[in-house]
């Protein structure tokens, strides 16, 4: 006998993900939502953040089958089997879950990355260690927290301001972890010009601001070709975790400056990034389901990761301000917060402020140095914690 038409569409709305929705996915859609907001209307990050936001949209609709796990055994087109393929984001994800996803992102980063204000001025590379000086409070707040060793470091390397570092980390350590410490991430990588200048201004004096630097001195191509070379040498034998960042940052660098594989550059510096940049913001957003971010730990991990970004930048200005001294007045104290490895935001915040105070004041090239020695040192952190509690 055929069912009325009331009882079949109310069959369907039972069916529907309308009927199926949980209020913790519904706030997940809303925070999702602002996140949209902030990388359209705002620009916050949007390359990473737009892709990261609508993949938590996708994570948090009920029966979309995106984390279907695949059961059964594939027995080959056209031939009986009971196989049920897995979802989308189930696939993609594998690129995260086996670290495939966050040394291709370097090697791109590589690939646009003139190493050449750190030759110029080695002494910088101190300024980008200092500025990891966050990583490690964040670390030791998360311990006192009751967080694991393994969750502390995951959430401490929220600190290196650099989002593939942070995931590559994470996925290591403590995968259940991977949504918030993301999304923290790379928040706050964004918020980076909103977070850093008043650290910046309370650490330092107006006649610090107003410092000009001299000029660096030119880099030959065979400095920056060997460059790459030695660093990933000794950085692969001293903390052999780093290897797969650092190598691939340096492969990366390599390809720029060799000059003679033009397609490759182009490639990691433009399709290559771009679609992996797509898979990991996607399949990372889609990590922070309602379950796994809706929990007390995940405001802490929020929290940290301020404190992470504050000491960081605080790390490198006060380093700033020692070289300052030790040289008489030659290094400007700015330069040190961009030490945090978000390339080249941080380097532009260092010249923004200084031309507030100094409007003939260039700190931009001079801010570079310690900027990719930032990412360096943050590969190098991710290293260490890789070998302690991996």
């Amino acid at each position: 006998m055929d069912k009325p038409l009331l009882e079949v569409i109310l069959d369907f709305l039972g069916d529907t993900g309308f009927a199926q929705i949980s209020w913790q996915q519904s706030v997940m859609l809303l925070v999702s939502f602002v996140l949209i907001y902030l990388a359209i209307k705002k620009q916050y990050e949007p390359l990473l953040l737009l892709p990261i936001a609508f993949g938590m949209l996708l994570a948090n609709l009920p029966l979309s089958g995106l984390w279907d796990v695949p059961s059964g055994v594939y027995m080959g087109i056209g031939k009986g089997s009971d196989f049920t393929p897995g979802g989308l984001l189930y696939y993609l994800y594998s690129g995260v879950k086996m670290g495939i996803y966050p040394p291709l992102i370097f090697m791109g980063v590589g690939a646009m990355t003139d190493f050449g204000p750190l030759i110029a001025n080695p002494k910088s590379l101190l300024l980008g260690a200092a500025a990891q000086f966050g990583i490690f409070v964040a670390f030791l707040l998360a311990i006192l927290l009751k967080f694991s060793p393994e969750a502390a470091a995951s959430i401490g390397i929220i600190g290196g301001a650099d989002g593939p570092t942070a995931i590559f980390v994470t996925t290591k350590l403590a995968p259940d972890l991977l949504g918030p410490v993301a999304v923290a991430a790379y928040s706050y990588m964004a918020l980076i010009p909103i977070i850093q200048p008043p650290i910046m201004k309370a650490l330092t004096t107006k006649a610090e601001r107003k410092i000009v630097m001299e000029q660096l001195r030119p880099v030959s191509k065979t400095e920056k070709i060997v460059f790459p070379i030695i660093v990933t040498v000794l950085g692969a034998l001293l903390l052999p975790s780093a290897a797969p960042l650092l190598g691939m940052l340096m492969l990366g660098n390599l390809f720029r400056e060799s000059l003679v594989v033009d397609r490759l550059n182009k490639t990691a510096q433009n399709e290559l990034i771009n679609i992996i940049t797509i898979f990991l913001g996607v399949t990372v957003g889609a990590t922070a389901t309602a379950e796994n971010f809706l929990t007390p730990d995940t405001l802490k991990i929020i929290a940290l990761g301020l404190f992470a970004f504050a000491f960081g930048t605080t790390g490198g200005i006060l380093l700033g301000k020692l070289m300052c001294k030790l040289t008489g007045g030659k290094v400007n104290p700015l330069i040190g917060s961009a030490g945090v490895s978000a390339v080249p935001m941080a380097a532009r915040v260092s010249q923004v402020v200084g031309q507030q105070e100094n409007p003939n004041n260039f700190l931009l090239m001079h801010a570079m140095g310690p900027n990719v020695a930032g990412v360096i040192g943050s590969a190098v952190v991710a290293g260490v914690f890789l070998s302690l509690f991996g």
